[in-house]
């Protein structure tokens, strides 16, 4: 009210050019706002036969989050974008132009008093579609699967959407990683192996330690230690000075090499690789309510389309949490109160 009659006394009691001058001002608190980060906010979904559409919209705080206005906008959102001609658009792309929501979030930017963005959206077909919202809207899900479409498959998927949420596969299966992907692992899981000399298979690390003493890489202290206990084995780290398993990883780096083509340190590679894909691939994955703790989602699958007499597959997923990969803002409330007090 306040902001209507500061205008219509700057215009002398003209309505129209009242308003113009409110249009003026509301434009520019929305540009005074575009220079805040938003990075709190929520995911919603939307689906249209065997469609689904998952959008995350950002808002500076997680209070705003909470509000009836901006989550009804958010489903505004979804709702648009399931009918946008492209699939997906997000990081990098204006995403509100490419909806056509320009004008709605200004309004919503000024209705509710905070920068909002529009962050990103992605859609998914197939034969049978289920979504899941974690959170509150934390976290956004979509899984798509082809082959068959019935209540116990849209079930199956929906469980399906859950463990994705709860454990954030990285790949539908190791199938998708390429071949540059998979090497990255494994060099990853080297190095990692090399870095942590207790675990090395025992021969590799009994070489390690002979070089480390017989040339005289170890203090004495060390080498008291290691002859003290090394009839235990399992437990030597546990006495090792910090400085001494630093030597000994140095020297496994340095000796990479030889330590890679030895058949049991291949072994190790290889063991640790199958489980790394266990927890980044979906299909490889421990299924989250398997009564066995030890059955795959794949296995589980499988399991519900044969007793559903209708074989199916999941073929792609959609897993959106709210502000990954976005700055955060970090508040200091105590500092802000003592520059101000200064």
């Amino acid at each position: 009210m306040m902001e209507c009659k500061k205008a219509l006394t700057e215009t002398d009691g003209d309505m129209e050019a009242a308003v113009d001058v409110l249009r003026k001002s509301g434009a520019a608190k929305v540009e005074k706002k575009a220079g805040r980060i938003a990075a709190e906010g929520i995911t919603r979904v939307a689906s249209e036969g065997n469609t689904a559409v998952v959008v995350e919209v950002n808002s500076e705080t997680d209070f705003v989050a909470k509000n009836a206005t901006f989550q009804e906008f958010v489903q505004a959102v979804a709702d648009k974008a399931l009918k946008a001609s492209v699939d997906k658009a997000g990081d990098g792309e204006d995403v509100c132009a490419i909806l056509d929501m320009q004008s709605e979030l200004e309004e919503k930017t000024l209705t509710i008093g905070e920068k909002l963005s529009i962050r990103r959206f992605q859609k998914i077909t197939g034969d049978c579609v289920a979504s899941y919202i974690h959170g509150g809207g934390r976290i956004g899900v979509l899984v798509a699967a082809d082959g068959a479409s019935n209540d116990a498959i849209k079930e199956a998927l929906t469980n399906v959407a859950m463990q994705i949420a709860a454990m954030n596969p990285q790949y539908l299966s190791r199938n998708d990683m390429s071949a540059d992907e998979l090497a990255k692992l494994r060099e990853i899981i080297v190095d990692s192996a090399l870095n942590d000399p207790a675990t090395l298979p025992k021969p590799i690390l009994n070489k390690l330690i002979e070089k480390a003493i017989s040339e005289k890489i170890w203090s004495d202290a060390d080498i008291a230690t290691y002859e003290e206990h090394k009839s235990n084995m399992q437990y030597l780290f546990n006495f090792l000075t910090k400085e001494a398993a630093a030597q000994l990883a140095e020297l496994a780096l340095a000796d990479k090499a030889d330590i890679v083509a030895d058949k049991i340190f291949n072994g190790l590679v290889e063991g640790r690789v199958s489980k790394q894909l266990k927890e980044i691939c979906l299909m490889d994955q421990v299924y989250v309510k398997a009564e066995d703790g030890k059955q795959s989602v794949a296995k589980y699958i499988a399991e519900v389309g044969k007793a559903a007499g209708s074989s199916f597959t999941i073929k792609k997923f959609v897993r959106f949490e709210v502000g990954e990969g976005l700055e955060k803002k970090n508040e200091d409330f105590a500092a802000e109160v003592a520059a101000q007090l200064a």
